[in-house]
């Protein structure tokens, strides 16, 4: 079971303008813990540092100081300990059009990853994790799908198969980063439900990044919100929620859909 750790990160950019530099915080002394079958939220608009900080998990940029831990073990950027942290943390894209390869094939998609990460398979095997892993998704006939390409699938059905693509290595952890901002509203619901079903099925822990506060209550366990990259309140989901502490935090809430008190006004 993995664990990921947060410990007091900063990330910090050096602005220049002519001659003169300035430093931009992008993240500020963000700390947590993610356990398995967990989903954390991380709430915020954007500029708020969300991104930074799944690109800070996925070895994309490097922290300026604190540490990031997988299992207690700090991350390395290179060697046997730099492949597990990989295989261990795997990430869905915001955009499932700009993040499949239109001249391969879902099957190709999916055999990639799990050739680099379990070595030594067939080559029936991997077409057998393939398939299962489309099955996992839900897109099935699962022989069907695996020859298609990425123009041949709809929006949902590309992120389904960017779901199964970061399922591939088996990670512990997944970090999601919009997953749902690109789709339809009509088919955000059904992939939403596929991430906590997998959540549950996988005891994956699960770092959810969005700007919907009426997700991030139903499908996190836990919610954290960014304001200039800092963490400004963290807690259960319905108590952050329902119950805002802080200033920032009412902000979001109150410009949250709420059909209950949209109606609530309607009667009045």
């Amino acid at each position: 079971m993995t664990v990921l750790e947060m410990q007091n990160v900063v990330k910090d950019y050096r602005l220049r303008n002519g001659l003169r530099s300035t430093t931009l915080r992008a993240v500020d002394q963000v700390s947590f813990t993610l356990q398995p079958g967990r989903t954390i939220a991380l709430v915020g608009q954007s500029g708020s540092g969300k991104s930074t900080i799944a690109k800070l998990l996925m070895q994309l940029e490097r922290p300026t100081s604190g540490a990031i831990l997988v299992d207690d073990e700090p991350m390395v950027y290179r060697g046997t300990r730099a492949s597990k942290y990989r295989k261990a943390v795997q990430m869905v894209f915001q955009d499932p059009f700009a993040s499949l390869n239109p001249y391969h094939t879902v099957g190709h998609h999916l055999a990639r990853p799990i050739r680099l990460h379990h070595t030594g398979l067939s080559s029936e095997q991997v077409e057998k994790r393939v398939l299962d892993l489309l099955r996992r998704v839900r897109l099935d006939p699962a022989e069907d799908y695996a020859q298609r390409k990425p123009h041949e699938l709809s929006g949902g059905q590309r992120q389904r198969v960017a779901i199964a693509r970061a399922l591939a290595p088996e990670p512990g952890i997944l970090v999601a980063d919009e997953p749902v901002s690109m789709l339809d509203v009509s088919i955000r619901l059904g992939v939403l439900n596929l991430l906590a079903t997998l959540q549950r099925e996988e005891n994956l822990g699960v770092l959810y990044i969005t700007h919907d506060l009426a997700t991030a209550r139903h499908f996190s366990d836990e919610v954290m919100v960014l304001y200039r990259g800092e963490v400004v309140e963290h807690g259960p989901a319905d108590d952050v929620i329902l119950h805002p502490q802080h200033d920032y935090t009412r902000l979001l809430a109150n410009a949250a859909p709420d059909p209950e008190r949209r109606l609530a006004e309607l009667q009045r």
